[in-house]
């Protein structure tokens, strides 16, 4: 079992390895998408900018999905995504930031 942080809270989550979304954190209920936040480093003009000057992601790489979502092609796992800025809830696992996003809340899957 691991720790998880969600808000000032700590969870234990196990792993169910008869999904194929599995992850160490879990498997998503249905209609709900595991995404890693993608930070921007650098702007375009090679600029880095400071954690404190950072505004929230709004581009992620999907962990995993529902099982119910499995069958839809439209988001797979690995694709990366653009969506809400205030979606979700952020939850920490092994000094790593995940989100959990209701797959509405994807406004664009990028090729």
């Amino acid at each position: 079992m691991s720790q998880i942080k969600v808000g000032t809270k700590n969870v234990r989550a196990t792993a169910n390895s008869k999904f194929n979304t599995m992850t160490k954190i879990g498997v998503p209920m249905a209609g709900k998408l595991l995404v890693e936040p993608i930070q921007e480093e650098k702007t375009a003009s090679g600029i880095i900018i400071p954690d404190t000057a950072k505004e929230k992601s709004q581009k992620g790489k999907i962990i995993a999905i529902g099982k119910t979502d499995e069958e839809n092609p439209e988001l797979k796992k690995g694709d990366t995504i653009i969506y809400d800025k205030y979606a979700g809830t952020e939850i920490e696992f092994e000094d790593k930031k995940y989100l959990i996003l209701n797959k509405e809340d994807v406004l664009l899957k990028i090729n």
